[in-house]
């Protein structure tokens, strides 16, 4: 996993001061890493405009640009005067070299945002609300200078933000990149160093970027074994038993060795077991699940002596925050079941536009105040929290909006918990797998509930 941060601004002041580096030096080497990506997407008859802002993001555009003149047909578009010491002293460089500015936007092969960066807060005046609509009906290639313009440091877009096509990421991974609203923004991110290497610029930080290399699905090793060595996995039933079924199906097909569903069940999979009680050997359980009117029809006793999944109809249980107390336990909401959850757990009532805006900082509040439990809220990029560290992954395809996903997901969970995984370790590992199943299903639209399943056998 890689560190992601809200803020890279401590990052550049301790390159600064530990290294004896400077800003112009840390834009020299910005603009350089601006000039690779180009490089590897333009011809000598390129024509690429580079629109610049009035701060030090401007000033990454301007110092490109001087680098590009010569090379490419290079035009700027600079609808300000530029604020900021180093913009104007990039302007005054750039100005030397004859280069050409422009006072309106046309066609053009690539067009390079360069206009807030980072330093973006607030809302957008009517001005760069057109100018930004523009940049994205331009090019052929949209080409971002670190953020996108018009998304702020939480991923937030107020009203119109630059679609990119790349970003160019100046010195760490920023929180901006994974909000749900920012996945269709952003595009194949591109890390580019300012300097020093990632090891020495970087701190660690609570949020984590989850890699491939992060996997560690349930292979069985040993040859000596019999399946009560693979944990007995146990589903409870609700009012819809199709939801327990889906989830009984991928727990079995993820690695428990046995499966069990609880509760009254008309026609389970034959090589399902099912019970009215659970078993003595139950080793982790899931519910919640389609449970509808059967709220009320169990106990939880069980609770905090085995790890648990808690999905859907659980989070509108009156009971819900001593259940939370118990601890043991991995909740896998979607927004409006996360809202339910803060509010039936006494942490606030907050709608779900508040919530979606919000994601980052609720779900590690909320994790700060249960430190017992794993939190993995599902949405275009899932957020796995405990303890107020933070772990995104954002290989998750549209494809998986589909009902069915998310009992899958729990059955997953439940399944590795039953083989002995921790609760973050079952909720990463499986939360990843579910992703790259649903890459491997070569439709947008398409996906069944059984075909995730199909693919989760093949890890």
């Amino acid at each position: 996993m890689d560190n992601i941060y809200l803020d890279t601004r401590i990052l550049d002041k301790n390159a600064i001061d530990t290294f004896s580096l400077n800003e112009e030096l840390l834009i020299e080497n910005a603009a350089s890493g601006l000039e690779s990506c180009i490089d590897k997407h333009a011809s000598a008859n390129s024509f690429i405009i580079i629109v610049v802002g009035s701060g030090n993001n401007g000033a990454d555009g301007l110092a490109l640009a001087r680098r590009l003149h010569g090379k490419y047909n290079v035009k700027i578009y600079m609808p300000k005067e530029p604020k900021s010491e180093l913009s104007r002293i990039e302007l005054q460089r750039l100005k030397k070299l004859n280069a050409k500015f422009i006072d309106k936007l046309f066609l053009c092969d690539i067009v390079i945002d360069c206009l807030f960066g980072s330093g973006f807060e607030g809302d957008l005046d009517l001005e760069y609300q057109e100018i930004i609509y523009n940049m994205n009906n331009i090019a052929r290639l949209n080409i971002a200078c670190d953020i996108p313009s018009g998304i702020d440091s939480i991923g937030f877009i107020s009203s119109v933000a630059f679609k990119a096509d790349i970003t160019i990421s100046m010195g760490a991974l920023k929180l901006a990149y994974f909000s749900d609203v920012a996945k269709d923004y952003i595009g194949e991110i591109v890390e580019v160093n300012l300097g020093i290497s990632k090891a020495l610029y970087e701190q660690d930080s609570k949020y984590k970027i989850l890699l491939k290399s992060d996997f560690n699905p349930p292979k069985r090793r040993l040859q000596n074994t019999h399946k009560g060595d693979f944990g007995h996995c146990c589903i409870i039933a609700g009012q819809k038993e199709g939801a327990s079924i889906l989830s009984a199906l991928s727990a079995f097909a993820f690695g428990s060795g046995l499966v069990s569903i609880i509760g009254d069940v008309k026609n389970p999979p034959y090589h399902i077991m099912n019970s009215i009680t659970l078993p003595d050997n139950c080793t982790s359980i899931a519910f919640g699940m389609g449970l509808g009117d059967r709220i009320n029809k169990y106990n939880f006793d069980f609770l905090g002596e085995i790890p648990s999944v808690l999905d859907a109809d659980m989070f509108y249980s009156p009971d819900l925050l001593d259940i939370l107390n118990k601890g043991n336990i991995v909740l896998t909401p979607h927004l409006k079941e996360f809202s339910a959850l803060l509010k039936n757990s006494l942490f606030g009532d907050f709608n779900i536009d508040y919530i979606a805006k919000h994601k980052i900082q609720l779900t590690e509040e909320f994790s700060y105040k249960h430190k017992n439990v794993v939190l993995l809220l599902k949405g275009a990029n899932t957020i796995i929290a405990q303890g107020g560290n933070l772990y995104i992954n954002n290989f998750g395809n549209s494809n998986l909006s589909k009902g069915g996903s998310g009992d899958i997901l729990s059955g997953m969970i439940a399944s590795l918990l039953s083989q002995k995984y921790s609760l973050l370790d079952a909720a990463i590992t499986a939360s990843l797998a579910h992703s790259f199943a649903s890459r491997a299903i070569k439709t947008s639209y398409g996906l069944e509930p059984l075909d995730l399943i199909e693919e989760i056998k093949k890890f």
